[in-house]
Parts: structure tokens; C-alpha cells; sequence
């Protein structure tokens, strides 16, 4: 079984693709995986690893670690774009994430006041007040919408609760009055007998219809690019990803495609 890739709370810089020099904060265990989804494509593995024995770290912890990790990276005058929320599960999920985020402003205003907060969440936490007001603070408030459908979301994304469904999770999003970045992931294969493919022209109209209730102020669209724990799952071909962004932008919106 493919497993957890961060194994501190702390770690890179990275080079990301969307978010260019990239530096992770995981939230979650360093050794297992807590998410609200259990999304048949993530590169953490799926839930069923495990959450571990390390335990979520605690607030002062993260801010010590991540105080001394931009302290070196700036006497050492490394670059640095992103503080970026992601790791092994749902950062909105720690029980203080709201301080966190307030901590994390204050680091970064103080040794890299260019680079923005970004916060990678599944939005399954979004419709909760003090998770909603510390997203509204960040720069890249980034929330997954991969259909607007129930049964492909329910296929692709396997949410933990029966209770978070499209319609929700879009009203929730909709709350920011457009202060989010949507991050669809397009794919396609089969899981447990089970197609999935959220390209097809039913998927496209349904979620542009989503993102119209939404009014993001841009949206992520790309496809896979790493190691998945489901095995038959089909990376989108650049043709289609640009066919389908094109379809998108048509309908107004800012598009960042990464194929």
C-alpha cells in the first residue's frame, strides 16, 4: 500500500507546479494519514494506513519549527513564494488550525513579507465558522471541487461522511463571495468496478454550473502527475486538459491549467 511522503511538520522548500518555491507545513501525523476524504488519487495514500502513532503536532510546536525554518532559509537568502497548508490529510481537521493560520501570517510577514499563505483544503470543513474566517485571511484560500455530481464525487473522492455531497460543499464555497481559488483534478479510470471519469461533457457543464454559483477567483485544473494508490487511474492528455480549460475560460473564468 502506497503511504504517507511527509515525514515531519516542517519540509521542503519544493518546486511545485502551481505554486512555484513551495514550503509545506503538514498538520497532520508524520507517520499516517488523517483526511475527511479518501480520494482514490492522492499521492498520501488512502485512509486505510492508518493515523499513526506520532499524533497531530501541537500549535506551539508548529510555530517553533516553522519559526526556525524561515529563519535559516532567510539568513541563508534562499527564495521563497508559498507557506503552503497540505501533508498527510486535511489541515482544516487540527483542532487549532484557526491560531495556526494566525501564526503562520505573523512568521511570514516577518521573514518573507513577498510570499503568500496558501491553505490546500478539501473544503469538507469550509461551512465551519472559525475554519471559514482563518481561509478568508490567507492569500490562496485553494478549496477541491472535482464534481459537482454525488456519485462521481462520491466515486473519486470517498468522503468520510455520507453528510458532505456537492450541493454542500458548493454553498460552502460560494460563502467566500468569490475569496477562493476552486482546485479541480480531472481523471479517469476504475475503482472497485467502478468507472469514474469527471470529463465527460455532463461532468464539464455541471461543475462550470457549480463554479458560476461559486465565482472563484481563479481556477486550479490539472490532472495526475504522481504515483496514485489506486493503480488504474488515467492521467488527461494535454489536448483534452486545454479542450476542456478553453470550455471553462468561455464561461468566464480565470483558468490555471498545469498539464
Amino acid at each position: 500500500m502506497q503511504t504517507v511522503l511527509f515525514t515531519s511538520t516542517i519540509f521542503g522548500p519544493i518546486k511545485s507546479r502551481r505554486l512555484g518555491t513551495s514550503l509545506g507545513v503538514n498538520l497532520m501525523p508524520s507517520d499516517g494519514k488523517i483526511c475527511s476524504f479518501n480520494c482514490i488519487y492522492c499521492e498520501a495514500g488512502f485512509n486505510e494506513q492508518g493515523p499513526g502513532t506520532s499524533g497531530i503536532p501541537k500549535r506551539e510546536h508548529v510555530k517553533k519549527l516553522l519559526r526556525a525554518k524561515l529563519q535559516q532559509m532567510s539568513d541563508a537568502g534562499e527564495p521563497l513564494d508559498s507557506i503552503t497548508f497540505s501533508g498527510n490529510g486535511e489541515p482544516t481537521l487540527h483542532p487549532h488550525f484557526a491560531e495556526i493560520v494566525h501564526d503562520t501570517l505573523n512568521l511570514r510577514n516577518r521573514f518573507y513579507p513577498e510570499a503568500k499563505v496558501t491553505v490546500l483544503s478539501n473544503a469538507t470543513m469550509a461551512g465551519r465558522a472559525a475554519v471559514a474566517d482563518a481561509l478568508r485571511l490567507v492569500d490562496n484560500n485553494v478549496l477541491k471541487l472535482d464534481s459537482a455530481i454525488a456519485h462521481t464525487m462520491i466515486a473519486i473522492n470517498r468522503p468520510t461522511s455520507p453528510n458532505v455531497l456537492p450541493a454542500g460543499v458548493i454553498a460552502d464555497l460560494a460563502a467566500f463571495g468569490g475569496k477562493c481559488i476552486v482546485q479541480t483534478m480531472l481523471l479517469r479510470g476504475e475503482f472497485d468496478s467502478v468507472a469514474v471519469d469527471n470529463t465527460t461533457d455532463e461532468e464539464i457543464a455541471a461543475l462550470i454550473d457549480a463554479y458560476r454559483k461559486i465565482n472563484p477567483q481563479e481556477i486550479m485544473l490539472y490532472s495526475i502527475d504522481r504515483k496514485t494508490p489506486a493503480e488504474n487511474l488515467q492521467k488527461i492528455d494535454a489536448p483534452t486538459m486545454r479542450r476542456i480549460a478553453d470550455q471553462i475560460t468561455a464561461a468566464g473564468f480565470n483558468v490555471q491549467l498545469t498539464v
